[in-house]
């Protein structure tokens, strides 16, 4: 596909994401919360990296028509959307970004609940707990966000958490015999629970820690360990990529189904990687093969389609299979992504 032709893709992508979902979990964007956290993100990404001045208003507008609502319940999953706040602030100098930003860091580092490990423990809105548990999410969902606001003010505290951060979710969560991600960490239990090689959780993390390395460069040392485990992440889904680009909802299992949003995310990762110099030019054609199939699930009103629904860590493998497919925002908003990074790496 052209460019010109990707481009109005994205737009319609957009257009269906902003358009009145009231009342839809998966589409509603008017909530504070990861599932429009990550269309936000997303969106924010394509106003500020192809210069869509209307997109920066539109996200403007989101945050003060939505801003209270982050005031209701601070949790590690509702921290999504604050990782559009570092960019906010450079674009329009407004304190207002720079102190919320200030006083969401001190609550995540001195206040949010963390495991015996010390990662943060996943906390959710809902009502609902997950004590002691470690959940690959929570890279996107929160970390993403402390490495953002460390790039921005060069606060070394902030960079070292972001990084210890990383650096125990892909210790508690990678399994050292395929190197692919489990879904969840039970610190209680000492065990992965299901043990679930999940799409999506790998994606998170795919996505997320090319960013959180790039802007904790120059503040901190990147350890080693850290670029040899997305490597050998990066190099476990090659494995186990289907022959269209895609990745089946559980990584390992091919009689499952196929699933677009996370494999959009992981190749997504896999361009910001390249681009961040953590993983060599090979993977962009994986990349370019998933994008192509992706392309084809997106419908002429820009829905994407083929996403499952929001996922816990489930009582067994078989369980994921049978999430419900639904469109969502967070399947939007890792579309997006990969369309703004595919049309990004192509005009270089």
């Amino acid at each position: 596909m052209k460019s010109d032709e990707m481009h109005d893709v994205l737009s319609q992508v957009y257009s269906y994401m902003i358009q009145d979902h009231r009342g839809d979990w998966g589409m509603d964007i008017h909530q504070w919360d990861w599932v429009p956290g990550v269309g936000i993100i997303a969106i924010a990404d394509y106003g500020s990296k192809l210069k869509q001045e209307n997109v920066i208003r539109y996200v403007l507008e989101w945050v003060e028509m939505n801003k209270m609502k982050s005031e209701v319940k601070k949790t590690i999953n509702s921290m999504a959307p604050f990782a559009v706040f570092p960019d906010l602030y450079r674009v329009t100098r407004h304190s207002w970004f720079l102190e919320k930003s200030q006083e969401i860091v001190s609550w995540m580092i001195d206040e949010a609940p963390r495991t015996r490990e010390g990662a943060f423990e996943h906390t959710v809105t809902e009502n609902v707990e997950f004590q002691e548990q470690v959940w690959a999410d929570t890279i996107y969902m929160a970390v993403l966000f402390l490495a953002r606001y460390a790039g921005l003010t060069q606060d070394r505290r902030v960079a070292e958490e972001a990084l210890q951060q990383t650096m125990l979710h892909l210790r508690l969560l990678q399994n050292p015999e395929t190197g692919l991600l489990f879904h969840g960490w039970n610190c209680e239990a000492g065990n992965h629970m299901s043990a679930t090689q999940w799409n999506r959780a790998n994606a998170w993390i795919m996505i997320a820690v090319p960013e959180i390395v790039t802007e904790l460069r120059g503040i901190i040392e990147i350890p080693d360990e850290l670029m040899l485990r997305y490597s050998k992440l990066a190099m476990a889904l090659c494995e186990c990529q289907a022959e269209d680009g895609l990745w089946h909802t559980v990584l390992d299992r091919q009689d499952f189904y196929k699933e677009t949003s996370g494999s959009a995310g992981i190749a997504c990762g896999f361009i910001k990687a390249v681009k961040a110099g953590m993983l060599d030019n090979s993977y962009l054609a994986l990349s370019r093969l998933t994008l192509e199939t992706v392309l084809s699930l997106i419908t002429s009103e820009g829905e994407v389609t083929v996403v499952s629904g929001g996922t816990a860590v489930k009582p067994t493998i078989e369980d994921y299979n049978r999430v419900r497919i639904c469109p969502t925002l967070y399947g939007q908003g890792l579309v997006m992504q990969l369309l703004i990074e595919s049309l990004l790496i192509e005009s270089v």
